[in-house]
């Protein structure tokens, strides 16, 4: 039996390689439109069923680990930013206020299929353009929910966190290090 990890993020992939060795990476192509009749919640459990369902229907004798985070403003999905225009009012909008980041996982091996959400709820300080500017300059904020990623500069944009960290950086590690452990391999 082989590990696949269902994500072509390179921030899931090196937190992966804390649990497990060697796995393979086979990013799941889903169509991840976020539709009006869609919750945040329920949103980013849907798009991490989808992707494990992708790739375990291709290789159903192996453990499919797949993912989903989604940065939420107010009960707004925050998704990837389309251009650095829309990451600036995204990263205005999360200025001097709070805002939720949810993880789904899923762990699918055949008929055996484990499911999690994660939460953390992070504090922005009041961010100057002069701040935003100089961040969207870095072109971190492209290809992350949100607009930004914690684990680079954005950090210094924190002022408090409030649950899993790694929730935020988009692969709870502890918690799927826990459901592991109804997977033999």
């Amino acid at each position: 039996m082989s590990v696949i990890l269902a994500s072509q993020s390179p921030r899931r992939k090196e937190l992966l390689a804390w649990l497990i060795p060697e796995f393979e990476v086979q990013p799941a192509d889903v169509d991840e439109e976020i539709k009006p009749e869609h919750t945040p919640k329920g949103y980013v459990q849907e798009m991490a069923r989808q992707k494990a369902a992708v790739i375990a229907e291709q290789h159903p004798q192996d453990l499919v680990i797949a993912s989903d985070t989604v940065v939420v403003l107010e009960d707004k999905i925050l998704g990837k930013p389309k251009d650095r225009q829309e990451a600036y009012e995204m990263l205005a909008a999360m200025s001097g206020g709070s805002h939720v980041v949810y993880t789904a996982v899923v762990l699918r091996k055949g008929d055996q299929v484990e499911e999690a959400l994660t939460s953390a709820t992070v504090t922005f300080y009041a961010l100057s353009k002069e701040e935003i500017e100089g961040y969207l300059d870095t072109g971190d904020y492209k290809d992350k929910a949100g607009a930004y990623g914690i684990q680079h500069q954005a950090g210094v944009f924190v002022e408090k966190i409030e649950g899993d960290y790694y929730s935020i950086v988009g692969f709870p590690v502890g918690k799927v290090n826990q459901m592991l452990k109804s997977f033999a391999f």
